[in-house]
């Protein structure tokens, strides 16, 4: 009676997951992916490139005379006018050259028309008076001289700007060519980045002559400079040792937010013209190479490679190994293996995209 028992409870057991089994397995067959295509449109992506912000004019001011530092008539971080007095040199000793100049001048003036007077009534010879003149002339020079020694004791601004710190002090002597301070022009911007062979060859293919690209600048803050910048020049050789070439942009800078030697991001568009663009979740990696599932005409997935041109949030444009026309799984990979036979519905590419928190133009 126990044996009979026990066999009987075997059976409904063994019963009972036979059908939670086939239930499952039906459960599964009944599973519907989401499956899509790939997609052509023409689209920006945005590289970014490590850059450095330049003063459009930014000078050292020195000493042009030797002597003792008497005035410093403005401030670490002052706003200047173009030919504003920054600093003066005691002029005590070009002052005092400059009066002999002049009284050397006027001595040689008398004795020019001294002599000139004599020419006229024939009492000297024309040498003579020629002699004279070369003298006049010679200490008007030196007169000239000692007046630009005596400008050179002040230092003024050649052009609107602000002053960095200074490396000098109050009653400092000053040698001849010594550092004084720096001036900046922050009216206007020239920021440099490298950008990589590759990237240069897709810019110079895309970008129209006598055209101008607009860019943008990403600050230290993560904010992005409110004006946006030209890129004007490009220079003539690439660097042999990394591959790039510099590029310089312009922005302007008329609230002077931006100052010489800081760092940021160039963002930069770049155009794919007809480019074929898949959401990133439909792909899967297996060492270090990029797969899609592809379905075939009877419902089966087949993995295959591709290579992947550039990345965008949440999308990729696809450089090789798929077609338009080819369908593609959408979400659901871990739950599919290789030859797996599926129910799926379509979902329309641009829907597909337009789920995604991306703007893609």
């Amino acid at each position: 009676m126990k044996r009979t028992l026990m066999f009987m409870s075997l059976g409904a057991l063994l019963w009972h997951t036979s059908c939670s089994t086939k239930g499952e397995a039906k459960h599964e067959e009944e599973t519907e992916f989401l499956v899509t295509s790939p997609i052509k449109m023409d689209t920006t992506l945005t590289e970014d490139y490590v850059c450095q912000i330049h003063s459009i004019s930014h000078i050292e001011l020195r000493a042009q005379e030797r002597g003792y530092l008497e005035d410093i008539l403005v401030d670490e971080g002052q706003f200047v006018k173009k030919g504003q007095l920054l600093f003066r040199i005691m002029p005590k000793l070009y002052e005092a050259e400059l009066k002999r100049a002049k009284a050397e001048v006027e001595f040689a003036e008398i004795e020019y028309q001294n002599t000139k007077s004599l020419a006229d009534k024939d009492v000297v010879a024309p040498n003579e008076l020629a002699m004279a003149k070369a003298k006049l002339d010679k200490a008007k020079a030196e007169e000239a001289l000692a007046e630009v020694h005596l400008q050179f004791t002040e230092i003024r601004a050649p052009f609107d700007g602000i002053i960095d710190r200074f490396h000098v002090r109050l009653g400092s002597l000053i040698d001849e060519g010594e550092l004084l301070t720096h001036l900046s022009d922050n009216s206007k911007m020239w920021v440099y980045y490298n950008v990589p062979e590759a990237e240069y060859l897709d810019y110079m293919s895309n970008v129209k002559k006598d055209s101008t690209t607009n860019v943008s600048l990403l600050m230290a803050n993560n904010k992005v400079f409110e004006y946006p910048g030209k890129v004007e020049t490009i220079e003539a050789d690439f660097n042999h040792e990394t591959g790039n070439i510099p590029f310089r942009a312009t922005f302007p800078n008329p609230n002077g937010l931006l100052r010489h030697g800081e760092t940021g991001s160039i963002l930069m568009g770049v155009a794919f013209k007809d480019a074929m663009i898949i959401p990133q979740k439909a792909t899967f990696e297996v060492l270090d190479k990029n797969y899609v599932y592809v379905l075939d005409e009877e419902n089966v997935l087949h993995s295959r490679a591709i290579t992947i041109a550039a990345e965008m949030p949440h999308i990729y444009i696809i450089q090789d190994g798929l077609e338009v026309n080819d369908k593609i799984l959408l979400d659901g990979l871990r739950l599919v293996r290789e030859n797996d036979e599926i129910k799926y519905e379509f979902v329309d590419p641009k829907t597909a995209l337009s789920e995604l928190d991306l703007y893609a133009e």
